[in-house]
């Protein structure tokens, strides 16, 4: 990765950033900042607004994104990588500024719950403070999380939700919560331009081999011929979105109207059992790997599908991708990172 590490600022505080990445207005569309850039989500995301020509600032701390996840971006000389922990503040001058910065899977945000609910909370004041300062659109990627384990089916943006707030999940869902007040806060108190997302199961390519969700954890186990893990009977409920349907929704909310705030649920309002899945992700592997069933986490919701009718009606938008599609492309994703020594661990598992 060193081609890429000659290439990352730090923020460290000595050099204004906004003097080193001036907007040029007259060459490009917008200058823009993706706060977690470098992870799942936030690498397509920059891909996509560099080809529709504009300067991209990713800024990222690298504990969960991956510098794998950007290289090919290094060709545009409009992106820009910034080593930064959002927790912290920083200045960096932008037209519009994503924060889809924070761990998003329970193994990794439960890893440092103190630090995950700082990201949520301090990193959402510190880009609102940022946007306000330079009047620049913000959009934040908020979590179908926020429902907790829900009395609604399926969910609408209405509802209010059944959140722990003192369980193992909680230092993501409340910290999510919390940054969907202070954004409507800055919103009232500061005519800031707000978007906010609530985003549904995600996955496809870029997602790490240990991500810890259920889609990546039933390819890798699949292609290395391992037991598939089902945590419960199976029954539970999940709607699958491929991560391109996703990233449009991102695009078309944040060029939206002013006065279309959200939040707005982003998803696939396909409903799947948890069971069911793995079933598809063997058949598509051709993989032998057998079934086994763990008890079920604490908190863990039994259901979880977006109403999307919101998206529809004020978008445009709804998924595209069928699951299996979006499965087919992911796993050969999956198989091509976890080759060994020239042999795919998928024929490993035959």
């Amino acid at each position: 990765m060193s081609e890429l590490n000659q290439h990352i600022g730090n923020q460290s505080g000595r050099t204004p950033v906004r003097e080193l990445y001036a907007v040029q207005s007259d060459i490009l569309h917008k200058q823009i900042i993706v706060t977690g850039g470098a992870g799942f989500l936030g690498s397509h995301l920059c891909e996509r607004l560099l080809r529709s020509g504009h300067r991209v600032i990713c800024v990222d701390n690298f504990s969960t994104g991956s510098k794998q996840n950007i290289m090919h971006l290094l060709g545009y000389d409009t992106f820009s990588v910034i080593d930064h922990d959002i927790v912290e503040p920083f200045d960096l001058e932008a037209d519009e500024i994503y924060n889809l910065a924070c761990p998003a899977s329970p193994p990794h945000y439960q890893a440092d719950p103190v630090h995950t609910t700082l990201t949520s909370v301090l990193g959402a004041y510190n880009l609102l403070t940022l946007a306000a300062r330079y009047n620049a659109r913000i959009f934040q990627a908020s979590t179908s999380e926020v429902y907790g384990d829900p009395h609604i089916h399926p969910q609408v943006e209405t509802y209010w939700g059944n959140v722990n707030p003192f369980g193992p999940r909680s230092c993501y869902d409340e910290g999510k919560r919390c940054a969907e007040t202070l954004f409507f806060d800055f919103h009232k108190a500061y005519d800031t331009e707000i978007k906010i997302v609530r985003i549904f199961n995600t996955f496809g390519p870029n997602m790490r081999p240990d991500d810890g969700r259920v889609v990546s954890n039933f390819i890798v186990q699949a292609l290395k011929g391992e037991d598939i893990t089902i945590y419960g009977d199976g029954k539970q409920t999940r709607s699958f979105c491929y991560v391109d349907d996703l990233i449009e929704g991102f695009v078309r909310l944040m060029a939206a109207d002013a006065s279309v705030t959200g939040p707005v649920n982003l998803g696939n309002p396909g409903e799947f059992m948890i069971g069911e899945l793995a079933k598809i992700v063997i058949d598509l592997t051709g993989s032998r790997s057998r079934i086994v069933h763990h008890p079920l986490p604490v908190d863990d919701p039994r259901q979880r599908r977006p109403d999307i009718s919101l998206a529809m009606r004020e978008l445009g938008w709804q998924p595209q991708v069928q699951l299996t599609e979006g499965l087919e492309k992911t796993i050969t994703y999956f198989d091509s990172r976890l080759s060994l020594s020239g042999n795919r661990l998928r024929e490993m598992a035959r």
